[in-house]
Formats: structure tokens, C-alpha cells, sequence
């Protein structure tokens, strides 16, 4: 009874303390455990699963645009680093080194890879002669270290799961539009899969990828205001290719050099997910995201047949991920556990149901209760998981745009950006001066420059001058 007690009891209200609120989260329901490898965490079958069917889905949304899976080695020697040098400079703070080989120390240290980009590069400047071997079009699904200062579970963590799409064009045209096409995959996945609205643009140059010629990325809104940065698409032009020697030749039997993108997820869309849809009672996921989209609870299961019935109906939702607790916990607990899991619908039932031909399904985000006849039961349950996805995308959406607000001039910036939460919406005139200056004054950076423009002035924010961009700016994680 005490673990019981234990597992159930209050988390910090996310009003009171909201990063307090998201590491109760993250640990009480059981989705990682902190290692004793300073900076890294556990994933636990609960978050574990979560990123299976993340991986899942964007695999096969990857496939669907011609992208295949490849695997690189770890470890990248730092000669091969050293290639691109606004890259390696861009990273050159988190690199892990390797030093040794057993005893013996390396000829040349190594790195734990950070990103790929040089692998990839090395191995296309041998795998393209010809006009005929583009598009290349490769995905890899790895872990990569960054020995990141300060850490929270999925959000920042210093060996973190991801994916790393590289791809190789003939021209510049092909590599845009895949990089534009790469960041609506994801933006679909996440509004579609995660309920999770985003907002899709383009980084300014101070905020854009190391060695990138364009990086656009979609950005979600947090329940407390703060900006998270959910997935991004990079343009290298022939940047890489230049460095690197990776040519092809042409129709014409003339040289050029390819132009390449690079796009990746991380399990801090777990994260988002968790500070997006969330409660003070816990996790809230949507349905077609959940390991487990319904938990059956027995109610007075000792009773003769009431196990029986949660099992026949367990086999009547065959088309749904569904579970019967059948735990020896109480029912109370059992339903304290599963709203704190985030498991969409809880079906209860007992005696008393089983004699009017019924069951009780309740859903996790709204705690409605609905009595639906056990011969109508399985077409209920897709019509609730559909219609408690679409509501939690709506919540989501309402939210961030309550959250929205414009500025104009710059003393209004500061109070928005200071005592309000949220994105604030205002015109830059593209100096990095000024992009300094917002982030030395009120610690907010630009999020992105949206590709949905709108004229709010004619001037900067910030320091009056002519106007050329409209961007997103907020605090962010």
C-alpha cells in the first residue's frame, strides 16, 4: 500500500511550478530514470514505446517521399570534422572526444558523433560520379551525444535518440524543395499524430544551423509559454559539397557540385508532447500516438464473470491498442494510475454493467463519462478517440493563439515579452544588432520568420528602422 500511496499521491501543480510539474511527470509515470551517467536518462518501456510509434509513423511518412534508411558509424575523426568549418565551430562546445583505443592512445582523437553531416558528405563525395545516382535520398536512425551544460529529460539530454535525413541533388531547386517538403512531413505529424500545433518559417541567419544556407523549422507553444523548437530542415546549398569534393557529372559530361539537405526529430517531441497536452494529474496523450489507447478496469473483479466480460471485451476492440488491468490494486488507484499514464479512454466495468449490457468509457482529457451498450461499444470507442484527438489539436491550437500577441513598437516588446507568456508577433529589419539586443534586454530570441508574412508596421521593433520580416519571438527551452 505504501507504493501505492507513493505512485498515486499529488504532483506539483504545473501553476506552482511548472518545470517542477514536468520532471514529477516525466518520472511518476514512469517514462525514464535518471542514470548514473551524469546528463543521460533511461528510457523506461512507457517512453520507450512512445518514440517506437513516433518512429513508427515517420518512417512511413519518410518512405512515402522516396527516402530510404542507412546507418553511419559513431565516430568521426576530426580531420573529417575539420572539413567544414563554420560546422565544426558550431558545434565544437559539445563535442565528447575519444582519446584512446583500449590502453593505447588514437593516432587522431575521434568524436561521438554529434550530427552526421561529414560522415554522409565523405560517403556521397565516393557514391556519386554520375547525374544518374541523384537524388540520394537517406535517412538514419541513431543516438547522438552533445555534452550539453544543463539537462531535463527529453528536452536537453547529453545522448538523445533522433533521426538525420541527408539527402543529395542535382540542383539547387531539387534541395529546396525537399528541404520545404521534409519540414511539411513534419509539421503534418505533428498537427495530425501529436495534436500539436505548429508554426512553420524560417530561421534567421544567427539562429539557422551551423553550415547551413537556410535552416526552416516548425515551433510549438508550451502550456507554460515558452517556445520548443520541434523539428527543422536545413538547405546546404553546395556548401558541403564544395568542402567535401562531392561532384557528379552532368547530362552535358560537365562537374557539378551537388546541393544537399539535412532534416531531423528528436524525443524532445516527447517532451512537447508532455508540457503541450498535460495535467496536474499527469500525462494526457493522444490517441494515435498512446501505446495503450484503452485500459479495461474491472470493477469487483473477484465477482464470478467480470473478468471473463473484460476479456470478451478486450477481443470486441481487437482494431485498438487495449489492455485489461487485472491488477489486485483497487479500482480507485487503478484509475488514479491510468489517468496519470495518459491513457486515452478507461473502460470500467463491473456487475452491475454486465447485467444491463453495458459498459462506462471515460476519457482522459475531459474525464467524460459515457454508458454505451456493450453491442454498440466498438464503433464508440473510434468515434470518442477520434473526437478526443481532434479536441486536444483545438485546445492546443486555442491556446497558442491566445498566447499570440503583436507588438509594434518596443517598450510594448519588453512588456509583452516580460510579464505575459507566449509568442509575440513584430517586424524586424534583419540586423543581427537587433536580434542582440532583444535577447541581451529580455532573454527572447526570433523563433522563426513565419512563411505566412504580415505587414504590422513599417519599422523594426526595435530600432526603427525600415521593417523587412514579421517574426514569431518568445522564450524558449
Amino acid at each position: 500500500m505504501a507504493n501505492d500511496k507513493k505512485l498515486v499521491e499529488a504532483i506539483t501543480s504545473m501553476n506552482d511550478d511548472f518545470a517542477q510539474w514536468y520532471t514529477d511527470v516525466v518520472v511518476k509515470a514512469e517514462l525514464i530514470d535518471y542514470s548514473s551517467v551524469k546528463g543521460c536518462m533511461i528510457l523506461k518501456p512507457a517512453g520507450y514505446a512512445i518514440w517506437e510509434n513516433i518512429q513508427a509513423e515517420l518512417d512511413r511518412r519518410f518512405k512515402e517521399t522516396g527516402v530510404e534508411n542507412v546507418y553511419m558509424p559513431m565516430f568521426i575523426p576530426e580531420s573529417l570534422l575539420q572539413k567544414e568549418k563554420d560546422h565544426i565551430e558550431g558545434f565544437a562546445p559539445e563535442v565528447a572526444w575519444v582519446t584512446h583505443g583500449g590502453l593505447n592512445p588514437l593516432q587522431e582523437r575521434m568524436c561521438v558523433r554529434p550530427t552526421s553531416e561529414t560522415l554522409f558528405c565523405d560517403f556521397y563525395a565516393n557514391e556519386v560520379q554520375s547525374y544518374r545516382d541523384l537524388p540520394k535520398l537517406y535517412n538514419q536512425w541513431c543516438s547522438v551525444v552533445r555534452w550539453e551544460k544543463e539537462t531535463r529529460p527529453f528536452l536537453r539530454s547529453r545522448e538523445f535518440l533522433w533521426q538525420e535525413g541527408h539527402t543529395a541533388h542535382a540542383t539547387a531547386k531539387e534541395a529546396e524543395e525537399r528541404t520545404q517538403l521534409m519540414l511539411n512531413v513534419y509539421a503534418a505529424f505533428c498537427e495530425e499524430v501529436l495534436a500539436m500545433p505548429v508554426v512553420k518559417g524560417r530561421k534567421t541567419d544567427k539562429e539557422k544551423f551551423a553550415g547551413a544556407e537556410a535552416t526552416y523549422t516548425i515551433e510549438a507553444l508550451m502550456h507554460d509559454g515558452k517556445a520548443l523548437q520541434s523539428g527543422t530542415s536545413h538547405n546546404f546549398g553546395d556548401g558541403f559539397a564544395k568542402a567535401f569534393g562531392i561532384q557528379y557529372t552532368d547530362k552535358e559530361n560537365k562537374q557539378q557540385y551537388v546541393h544537399q539537405t539535412s532534416w531531423g526529430m528528436t524525443t524532445r517531441l516527447i517532451g512537447a508532447m508532455i508540457m503541450v497536452h498535460g495535467d496536474d494529474s499527469g500525462l494526457v496523450l493522444p490517441p494515435r500516438i498512446a501505446p495503450t489507447q484503452v485500459m479495461i478496469v474491472p470493477i469487483m473483479q473477484k465477482k464470478e464473470g467480470v473478468l471473463e466480460k473484460a476479456d470478451e471485451l478486450k477481443a470486441m476492440l481487437s482494431d485498438y491498442k487495449v489492455k485489461v488491468d487485472k491488477s489486485d490494486k483497487n479500482p480507485g488507484f487503478k484509475f488514479a494510475e491510468q489517468e496519470m499514464r495518459g491513457i486515452p479512454l478507461r473502460i470500467e466495468i463491473g456487475p452491475k454493467d454486465i447485467e444491463a449490457n453495458q459498459c462506462v468509457i471515460v476519457r482522459r482529457d475531459t474525464r467524460e463519462k459515457i454508458v454505451v451498450s456493450l453491442d454498440d461499444v466498438a464503433a464508440k470507442v473510434g468515434e470518442v478517440l477520434e473526437t478526443m484527438q481532434n479536441d486536444m489539436f483545438e485546445r492546443a491550437k486555442a491556446h497558442r493563439e491566445e498566447n499570440t500577441r503583436v507588438a509594434t513598437d518596443y517598450e510594448s516588446f519588453k512588456d509583452i515579452i516580460t510579464n505575459k507568456q507566449g509568442f509575440v508577433k513584430a517586424m524586424w529589419c534583419g540586423d543581427v544588432e537587433c536580434e542582440n539586443k532583444i535577447k541581451e534586454d529580455v532573454s527572447a530570441t526570433s523563433r522563426c520568420m513565419p512563411f505566412e508574412q504580415e505587414n504590422l508596421s513599417d519599422v523594426c521593433v526595435c530600432c526603427g528602422k525600415p521593417a523587412k520580416k514579421m517574426v514569431y519571438w518568445g522564450k524558449a527551452y
